[in-house]
């Protein structure tokens, strides 16, 4: 099931209702860049169920973002990302808690801080029948832009994502990771201090999803923007600096993804040998039984520190058993190892815990995250 097609629209609205009442919206900076672009303390959202029970999206959220950073928020299809995305670009009020964004309180400024943020949708934003750079002309006057600055900012964006020899053309007649990357650059018109990302390459194909990054990652690289993303891609969360992982509400791990995956510790070796069976016996009377030993189709399975180190020594002990070894890999614990590790299941595998979803009325985009 879909998530209702006007909370995305109710969030944009809310977004530029922001700018337009301000002609300087685009100046709107904040005053140093001390701190963290993105912090916050306790950050809660719940929501009355229809039983009189409540709901909680986001339960007690400790988070901090460095000015400069690329991080993804990594967590199954209705973990709470959404949600808190809608929190921390002030279009959803908090139940408890605090969040800071770029220098302004969500709670107590959250017309700066929509003014400092940048914004790229799930599902897309664009004017199909207006050309690329009409679209972007547009966007940019609706965030207070002069119309001369907006024309010559539309230009800078569309040439940074690649975009220049399609800027007359119909954004219908774009492909989808074209269409992504002029949402980028839609974003990056006011030259906001936070780009907040939301799933940014669900539905594209690999290529078209590598385009994207590539892009992101220039303009991390050029500008300084700091880049939030929401992702249930493992491989994506492999392009940032740092992840989170939050699950239903929760946050259960952070770090960099080498700290993250090098904390589980072991490899997984997979032995394929002429008689997997006879292998298993000797295999576990030389492992220790730490992360145990298994026998599958795949071949014999273990879980050990530095894997590339055992499989010498366990492929000298099987043929010295007469044990022929076709084939030996290790492999270094992955993102998926790291979330089942913090709770219990594979990030493929759907959640049996309570749902987040259930955003209720009047809550723009509080919670795209039930239905994806």
């Amino acid at each position: 099931m879909q998530p209702p097609a006007g909370e995305d629209a109710l969030a944009r609205a809310a977004l530029l209702t922001a700018a337009v009442t301000s002609p300087h919206a685009a100046a709107s900076r904040p005053p140093s860049r001390s701190g963290y672009a993105v912090s916050t303390r306790g950050l809660v959202k719940s929501y009355p169920g229809p039983d009189g029970t409540l709901t909680h999206a986001v339960r007690g959220l400790d988070l901090d973002v460095s000015y400069g950073e690329s991080f993804a928020f990594l967590g199954p299809n209705g973990a709470g990302k959404s949600t808190t995305i809608a929190l921390l670009c002030a279009l959803a009020r908090p139940t408890a808690g605090r969040a800071t964004v770029a220098g302004a309180d969500v709670l107590t400024e959250p017309h700066q801080v929509r003014l400092r943020v940048g914004m790229l949708f799930q599902h897309s934003a664009l004017d199909p029948d207006l050309t690329v750079e009409q679209n972007l002309y547009v966007h940019a006057r609706l965030y207070g832009l002069r119309r001369g600055y907006a024309r010559r900012r539309a230009a800078e964006v569309v040439e940074m994502v690649d975009l220049a020899d399609r800027r007359r053309f119909p954004v219908r007649t774009l492909s989808g990771g074209m269409r992504r990357r002029l949402e980028i650059a839609r974003g990056m018109l006011h030259a906001p201090s936070v780009l907040f990302l939301d799933e940014p390459t669900t539905g594209l194909d690999p290529h078209s999803r590598a385009q994207v990054w590539e892009r992101l990652r220039a303009l991390r690289d050029r500008h300084g923007s700091t880049l939030f993303v929401t992702t249930h891609y493992l491989e994506e969360a492999e392009n940032c600096d740092r992840l989170a992982i939050i699950d239903h509400g929760r946050l259960v791990a952070q770090g960099t993804p080498h700290a993250l995956k090098a904390a589980i510790g072991d490899d997984r070796v997979v032995l394929r040998t002429g008689d997997d069976t006879a292998a298993l016996r000797v295999v576990r009377r030389v492992v220790p039984l730490r992360g145990g030993v298994t026998g599958d189709a795949a071949g014999v399975c273990l879980r050990v520190p530095d894997g590339s180190a055992w499989i010498p020594r366990l492929c000298a002990e099987l043929e010295g058993h007469g044990i022929a070894v076709h084939a030996a890999s290790a492999t270094p614990p992955t993102l998926d190892d790291v979330f089942f590790h913090h709770t219990g299941r594979s990030m493929t595998t759907p959640s049996s815990g309570p749902p987040v979803a259930g955003a209720g009325e009047g809550t723009p985009a509080a919670e795209s995250e039930g239905g994806r």
